[in-house]
Order: structure tokens, then C-alpha cells, then sequence
């Protein structure tokens, strides 16, 4: 049995388990699957047990692979890291950055971020991932993932962005047609446009800034959707009311296409109040070029969040 253990071979190995297969390592690392294929059996025959049950269309660790997973991963980040931090003093951080965000939320606020970040950082590459769908950073290797809302449990960094605050708006033509509201119960006469996703359609909740429990409102509306951004322009158009985070109708805040209502009131589209996050592996297990873009996010955005200030703030 030959106990020489090939570096890029446990690269590899650990590269099969983050993708869930062959093809998708083999893809991920720009290699031909045959390639992928050979190195992890090669890692088979040194540490002389198999490592994945495969299957027709994918692999599965067994359970000496998962044993193993969990003793490589934290010793080629910590190698990682080590090399990172020898050349950092000296040297631009390089390499692909992988970006996971819900769609929305990436194509309005974490674009313009990574077009800010790559004028600051050229020798980072950028590869976003945008999907309204849950995903688990680690087995999808993404170096930094946005999250919009709770938080579940995990072993990576999860740093506060900033609050999630909600914002009822109208064009100003729907409120010259419909009038504008003057109490949240007002609303149940009014045309409201609610998103509507995998939970089912948007509620509405409301409080007074004095009180301690929201009370949820149940508005109807001419106009559902699981594309937020068309709701956002059917509002835009005069077609009825959105209740949208800041982030989401910012520019349209600011270019009073959109004018806020009832803003002596919280709103919410949940009984707790939520907010966007970042999610990342630990400063000393990471890659120089996830701190900076960290860094750099954080920096950027600040407080208040670059998407609640007034032009005059921001100049």
C-alpha cells in the first residue's frame, strides 16, 4: 500500500464532495472527467479504502470517506491559508471568487458591488450564482453567500449586513386615481401587489413604532408574482401598492417614481423582523481574496446601507 498521499489528489477529493460528482468536479476545475476519475482512485489505492459508493449518475461518500472529509477539509484550509498568507504581503490576492445571492438581491445590490470590488481587486475573478433557492454554502463551494432573512445553524461566519426595513410605495399616478391611504386599514380598499413564492402569496404585517407586536393585514390585490422586479415595475406603472425592502426600490425611492405611504408605521412581510447577511468560512480558513471582498462589502455598504441614503449623504 503506497502511504505517499498526492496534494492534488485531496484537492480533488474534496472538490467531488463540495459538487456531488465527478462531471461536476471535473467541470468546477476545467478537467476532463476521466482526469477526476484517476486521481480520486489513485487516493483510493494510497489510503487503501474506497472512498465513494458511485452510481450511475452520482457519487456517495462512504462512510471511510466521510471520516476522511472531515479530517482533509480543515487541513488543506489551513494550508490554504498559510500559503495565501506567505505571498500576501507582496502580492495582490488572486483566483475565482464564488458568489452565491437569491436573484433579486444579486442582480440589484451584489452586482454593482463586484463591479466596485473587481475595479479595486483585477487579478480576482468573479463567478455569481444567483438562485432564489436555499443553498448550502460548503457543498456547493461558494466563497461567500448572501442571505436574505433567517439564518440557519452552520460552522461558517455569518456577519450582519444590515436590517431588512420594509417600505410601502406607490406611483404617484395610482395615488392620484386611488387616493392615498391614510391607516394601514385603509389598505383593504386599495389594489395591492403581493409576491408570491414557494410559502405562498406575501403577507402584510404592520404596527405602530409605539407598539411591540406586529398585526398582519389581509389585503388582496389585482396582480400576484414570483418575480419581484415585475411587481416592482407594475407599481412603478400606477398599477397598485408594493411592500418591498429599501434595497429592493431604492433608485425608484430616489427618482420618486415610487413614493413611500403610510410610513408612520412598520411594516413587515413576517411577525419578526429579519436582515441580510453574509455567510463565509473563518478569516484564518479562508482564501485572502474572500477577506478582502468581505472587507470591501462591509466598507461599501456601511451604515445606513448605501441603498437607504439620500444622494446628498452619499456625496
Amino acid at each position: 500500500m503506497n502511504r505517499n498521499i498526492d496534494l492534488n489528489a485531496l484537492r480533488t477529493f474534496r472538490l467531488v464532495v463540495d459538487t456531488g460528482g465527478f462531471t461536476a468536479a471535473a467541470h468546477r476545475s476545467h478537467r476532463a472527467v476521466s482526469s477526476v476519475s484517476r486521481q480520486i482512485a489513485a487516493l483510493e489505492r494510497s489510503v487503501g479504502q474506497a472512498l465513494f459508493h458511485r452510481h450511475t449518475r452520482a457519487v456517495a461518500l462512504t462512510e471511510a470517506g466521510a471520516r476522511y472529509i472531515e479530517t482533509v477539509r480543515p487541513l488543506l484550509a489551513e494550508l490554504d491559508a498559510a500559503t495565501e498568507a506567505v505571498f500576501a504581503a507582496h502580492n495582490e490576492p488572486t483566483g475565482v471568487l464564488t458568489i452565491n445571492a437569491p436573484v433579486a438581491f444579486g442582480e440589484r445590490q451584489v452586482v454593482p458591488l463586484i463591479h466596485g470590488f473587481s475595479q479595486r481587486y483585477p487579478h480576482i475573478q468573479t463567478e455569481l450564482r444567483l438562485t432564489d433557492q436555499f443553498v448550502d454554502p460548503v457543498r456547493s463551494a461558494s466563497d461567500v453567500t448572501f442571505r436574505v432573512g433567517p439564518l440557519a445553524d452552520s460552522s461558517l461566519v455569518a456577519r450582519k449586513l444590515a436590517p431588512m426595513r420594509y417600505v410601502l410605495a406607490a406611483a404617484p399616478a395610482y395615488l392620484r386615481r386611488s387616493g392615498r391611504p391614510e391607516t394601514p386599514q385603509a389598505l383593504l380598499q386599495h389594489d395591492c401587489l403581493r409576491y408570491q413564492g414557494e410559502y405562498g402569496r406575501q403577507r402584510w404585517y404592520w404596527r405602530s413604532r409605539e407598539a411591540d407586536d406586529f398585526q398582519r393585514l389581509d389585503i388582496d390585490g389585482s396582480l400576484y408574482s414570483d418575480d419581484a422586479p415585475s411587481l416592482r415595475y407594475a407599481a412603478v406603472l400606477g398599477q397598485g401598492i408594493v411592500l418591498f425592502p429599501t434595497w429592493l426600490i431604492d433608485r425608484e425611492l430616489r427618482d420618486r417614481s415610487l413614493v413611500p405611504i403610510l410610513d408612520d408605521w412598520q411594516w413587515e412581510v413576517a411577525p419578526e423582523q429579519r436582515s441580510i447577511s453574509m455567510l463565509y468560512a473563518a478569516p484564518r480558513l479562508g482564501p485572502r481574496k474572500v477577506q478582502v471582498f468581505v472587507d470591501y462589502v462591509l466598507e461599501t455598504v456601511g451604515t445606513p446601507p448605501v441603498w437607504e441614503r439620500t444622494p446628498q449623504a452619499t456625496e
